[in-house]
């Protein structure tokens, strides 16, 4: 199912991961009514029981309000389903993605909910729905992530004005160890020349840029087998052809070396002066202060097909 902001409607991605830390809005579903609660906290937190006119998933919203995190509010639930409301309160159009958990009403981890909500303009609302299985269960806001509109990765949408999209995927993690995949893709009408690696600011939750960070070639420093040690060398991609560089690093945090890194945003330039895309990797530092960047290379790994010369 979709979604409607102000963007419209916005493809739903339903996830199987564990559920991340309890998030301050939380709706206890049961079958025959359901309550709107905030999440105890160390010190407790409000509860507000839906009293309200009746919601769009067929209870009562709650009144005064629910419990917001991150600009997201949870205004009505059913066993069926949830209603909330996503607000943007930034200075400039934003794609907002929430991560909502489920868990069964008897404690069991059923998975996660992601939903985006695009071009949600400065101080404006977007409403969505999450459609749950109608057997009670346990709604809970993960986390919420933002990111400007005009930097946003879609790689399922029109080709930006650089002609060229950039994503990164789910990554993999080991034993302390992450590596996670930026993926380049060559939407346009004309050639795409690179030569290195990607430029990378590092950004934490507050949009605020990650000082004290090593930004390192190569994953050698981090990791032997990473795939980010290919040296760099001139790529030049044709429309629909694409280049992939390799992220590693370590989570690991060692007592007294200062406080845990978290940079959950990277601004991607695919070359030095290139028009920004950020994406979201959530880089969880740890307090090592090193992250392994690989060159661009094809994302097939093999040089483009020749054609033989003409006669």
């Amino acid at each position: 199912m979709g979604e409607f902001g102000t963007g419209g409607v916005v493809p739903v991605r339903r996830g199987v991961g564990a559920v991340g830390a309890v998030a301050a809005a939380v709706v206890l579903l049961a079958g025959c009514g359901s309550q709107v609660a905030g999440a105890a906290g160390a010190g407790g937190g409000p509860s507000v029981a839906g009293s309200g006119s009746a919601g769009p998933c067929g209870v009562a919203s709650a009144s005064p309000g629910p419990v917001a995190k991150d600009g997201v509010r949870i205004t009505a639930a059913s066993a069926a389903c949830a209603e909330y409301e996503v607000t943007n309160p930034g200075a400039e159009a934003a794609d907002v993605t929430v991560v909502f958990g489920r868990s069964g009403a008897a404690g069991g981890v059923l998975g996660n909910e992601t939903r985006t909500v695009r071009d949600l303009a400065p101080g404006a609302t977007g409403k969505g729905r999450v459609e749950l299985d109608g057997k009670g269960s346990v709604l809970t806001v993960v986390k919420v992530r933002s990111v400007p509109s005009a930097e946003a990765s879609r790689p399922d949408g029109p080709c930006p004005a650089s002609g060229v999209r950039v994503s990164a995927d789910d990554g993999d993690a080991a034993m302390g160890l992450r590596v996670v995949g930026l993926h380049l893709r060559n939407c346009g009408t004309a050639t795409v020349n690179l030569n290195g690696y990607p430029d990378l600011q590092l950004l934490d939750v507050g949009h605020r840029p990650v000082d004290g960070v090593r930004l390192l070639h190569g994953g050698a420093q981090i990791a032997s087998g990473t795939g980010a040690d290919d040296p760099p060398r001139p790529l030049a991609l044709k429309p629909g052809e694409g280049a992939r560089s390799t992220l590693a690093w370590r989570n690991t945090t060692e007592a007294g070396a200062g406080d845990a890194v978290n940079a959950p945003y990277v601004r991607v330039r695919v070359m030095p002066g290139a028009a920004p895309v950020t994406v979201v990797p959530e880089l969880d530092l740890g307090t090592t202060g090193r992250l392994g960047v690989g060159a661009w290379v094809r994302e097939d790994g093999q040089p483009p097909a020749t054609r033989p010369p003409a006669g």
